[in-house]
């Protein structure tokens, strides 16, 4: 096991003993969850905090862009994350794809007049700024963190080169519906086809199960809330929408499509959670009455 996920455990471990001293079974194994989901989405949150801080107190008579301070910071919480262990170098390299694959699409859209960062900067390509790719970049990091925290298994999970098919087709759609029909009806009924029956399983104390379709929902929801918070601070802005709307729900539905192009790219690393039955997925899980609290 690495060194990374024992350090993990060791402090989930503590705070979970002492969470359920104080509290009843049923609420502490909800503190555990919300905590657990914080930790998990550390780095977006970070990246979030960075931009309302430097939304707040930046001067554009200041002798570096705002933009440019933030590549420079989103490049430092990387640094940081892997030199306190906070991620592992395998979900490090997984993270960097999530880079490579944004910032392509982040300069597409913008090109295509979907969305533009108005505010000046060096560090910009072809009109997007280099942190953007650190906010998908964040999205990989949630989902990788999440499965080592929670420990998750996904089954039954579909034949896995469908998956890769369909992760594929969600990307290419993003690209393509501008000159090509819009498929993304037909995508949106596949993930519900080809992972209708896929359960997540997660552990607290005991161990629980969530649709993953009704999981990217949910998931969907908090990410339409965070690209607000970009929109709302003027650090990106959709064509024709003034700074201070909020964005269109139906975005809600592309991040949800993109949370599956964002999960199947992390299961390059993650193979091992895949494709347990339903009974190994329960009977590998410690049972929380005869074990000590794993968090």
């Amino acid at each position: 096991m690495e060194t990374t996920t024992l350090q993990t455990r060791t402090l989930e471990r503590r705070l979970g003993d002492a969470v359920r001293t104080r509290l009843p079974h049923s609420l502490a194994e909800l503190v555990m969850f919300v905590l657990k989901q914080g930790w998990a989405c550390l780095f977006g949150v970070m990246m979030l905090l960075g931009i309302l801080v430097s939304k707040a107190i930046w001067s554009p008579d200041w002798a570096l862009a705002r933009y440019d301070v933030l590549v420079l910071y989103a490049v430092g919480l990387q640094g940081s994350f892997l030199a306190l262990r906070l991620e592992t170098w395998r979900e490090a390299r997984v993270i960097l794809l999530f880079h490579l694959t944004g910032t392509a699409m982040e300069v597409f859209k913008v090109q295509a007049g979907s969305w533009a960062y108005p505010e000046p900067g060096l560090l910009k390509l072809w009109g997007v700024p280099m942190f953007s790719g650190f906010m998908y970049a964040s999205v990989g990091s949630y989902i990788a963190r999440v499965i080592r925290i929670f420990d998750m298994r996904f089954a039954p999970y579909p034949p896995y080169w469908m998956t890769l098919v369909l992760a594929a087709a969600i990307y290419a759609n993003f690209f393509t519906h501008h000159f090509a029909p819009d498929i993304r009806l037909g995508l949106f009924a596949a993930t519900i086809v080809l992972f209708a029956r896929t359960r997540i399983w997660f552990v607290i104390g005991a161990t629980y199960w969530m649709p993953l379709p009704v999981a990217a929902l949910f998931t969907s929801f908090f990410l339409w809330i965070a690209e607000n918070i970009g929109t709302n601070t003027g650090t990106w802005v959709y064509t024709g929408q003034a700074t201070l709307d909020w964005v269109s729900f139906a975005k809600m539905g592309s991040w949800y499509l993109l949370l599956f192009v964002s999960f199947v790219t992390v299961t390059l690393v993650y193979r091992d959670a895949l494709g347990v039955t339903e009974s190994r997925a329960t009977a590998e899980r410690p049972d929380p009455r005869h074990q000590s609290p794993a968090g």
